[in-house]
């Protein structure tokens, strides 16, 4: 576990691939690596790239990345993609689009599973980003699952979140009813070369007078053709500003604390559900449970209830023996 730590630490990539797939599968030794991990991270930027389907998110991670390493930083990207029904793993695969980046040395990218997280975010990938930052990748670059309005977990392990929207989609009336605005520190108008971006780009001036934030930043709106890489220095500069706004205002330790509130209540149900899961005889129970309410001879209360019975009974008869 050590020399894994320290090669890391070092920034070697393949003990990087290791340390996240072994989050990733929940390895028994996960739980002390991340330990170690944690002591060491802090120091990159995190950015979360989220919006809806088709609004040209890859592309600006590609591009932003590609901004970046010119400038001389390592980067690292997490896509975030939707799992598969049977196996669980990534079914989209975003190095396939990030071809030019997954060459450079400088660059790691990873895809992730969601693992049926309705916010696009697995745990795993909260850890991932700790890694990279632990491996001095210096920024970190998030791109979410793209399925609209049940992204906003985006801001509990990201720095700066990028909402990216597009002319003509009615975008700016979903991100209302989703709740993004509040999350948005910067909001991009890609695909700006389109009919329409004056009026989407007013709409969502006038969105953000309604959506007043508790730390009184006023999310930038940034236009972008990311396919002939318009923009995005602009994008880079905002999202440099936002970070700097945070850094200054005292309301951004609530955040954290609540950001890490979140954190240690997810990682206890995850314990807690696992060890009632492990006693013997509880995986057949809830097998048992689960054909009687999936033919309505139960419901799933009283199923879960008996769940917590059993897990108590067993640590019961664990403490008299």
């Amino acid at each position: 576990m050590s020399t894994l730590i320290d090669r890391i630490s070092a920034g070697e990539a393949k003990a990087v691939a290791r340390a996240i797939s072994r989050v990733e599968d929940g390895a028994a030794d996960s739980s002390d690596l991340m330990k170690d991990v944690f002591a060491r991270a802090g120091r990159a930027l995190v950015v979360g790239i989220t919006g809806s389907p088709g609004a040209g998110k890859s592309t600006i991670v590609d591009k932003l990345a590609a901004f970046y390493r010119a400038h001389g930083e390592r980067v690292g990207i997490i896509a975030v993609d939707p799992s598969s029904p049977f196996s669980g793993g990534a079914i989209l695969g975003d190095r396939i689009r990030m071809q030019a980046l997954s060459l450079d040395k400088n660059v790691f990218i990873r895809s992730m599973a969601t693992r049926g997280n309705l916010g696009g975010l697995a745990r795993g990938t909260v850890d991932a980003v700790a890694i990279l930052d632990a491996a001095g990748y210096q920024k970190i670059l998030v791109e979410t699952v793209g399925v609209g309005q049940d992204e906003v977990e985006i801001v509990k392990t990201a720095d700066v979140c990028v909402v990216v929207l597009v002319p003509g989609m009615g975008d700016d009336v979903q991100t209302m009813k989703a709740g993004i605005m509040e999350i948005g520190d910067v909001l991009v108008l890609n695909k700006a070369d389109r009919e329409g971006a004056l009026r989407a780009e007013k709409e969502l001036q006038a969105l953000l007078t309604l959506a007043v934030r508790e730390d009184a930043w006023q999310p930038p709106i940034v236009k972008t053709v990311a396919t002939e890489s318009k923009g995005i220095e602009e994008l880079a500069a905002a999202i440099g500003q936002s970070r700097e706004f945070q850094r200054s205002r005292p309301e951004t330790s609530e955040r954290r604390r609540a950001i890490a509130r979140w954190r240690i209540l997810e990682l206890l149900r995850e314990q807690l559900v696992k060890r009632a899961l492990d006693d013997n005889g509880a995986v057949e129970l809830l097998d048992r449970l689960a054909a009687e309410v999936a033919t309505k001879r139960r419901d799933p209360y009283s199923a879960a209830e008996e769940l917590m019975k059993a897990d108590v009974r067993s640590q019961t008869s664990d403490v008299n023996t």
